[in-house]
């Protein structure tokens, strides 16, 4: 069920690379590994749940971890953030197949007049049992027609 909510920014340490579609499972992970990686040796604190920020049409994104402060970048990790502000937001339970999830959030937009430039996920490990995988998958709504 596509959940309409108010959201606020979240700082994150990543690494901007891009992919094509079909390489998202494995470039993702890895982006991420490495954040975790770098966060470790710079002796950083601990990173929270993984991100991935889709930033255009060909597959720029940023991926990485949560963190609670800005930190000094790395020769590739950086500080961003995720976006805040009004989103369309489906929770995902089960493996990375997010294709459905993230066709209902367009399907819901499409019913609604609402648009969208920038989808992320956040993904909820914390079990080995890959059912109870859980995946927030986010849009960020443009405003809707007469809103400000």
């Amino acid at each position: 069920m596509v959940r309409v909510v108010e959201i606020s920014s979240q700082l994150t340490a990543v690494i901007r690379s891009q992919a094509a579609p079909g390489n998202l499972s494995s470039a993702v992970p890895a982006a991420c590994g490495q954040v975790w990686e770098y966060m470790r040796a710079a002796g950083h604190p601990k990173p929270g749940r993984n991100v991935a920020l889709y930033l255009d049409g060909t597959v720029t994104f940023e991926a990485g971890a949560e963190v609670s402060a800005p930190f000094p970048a790395g020769p590739r990790v950086f500080c961003s953030h995720l976006p805040g502000g009004t989103v369309a937001t489906v929770t995902h339970v089960g493996d990375y197949k997010l294709a459905p999830a993230h066709q209902a959030i367009r399907n819901w937009c499409e019913a609604n007049g609402r648009s969208s430039t920038l989808n992320w996920e956040i993904y909820r490990h914390g079990t080995d049992d890959p059912a109870k995988i859980r995946t927030e998958v986010f849009y960020l709504l443009e405003p809707a027609t007469g809103e400000r």
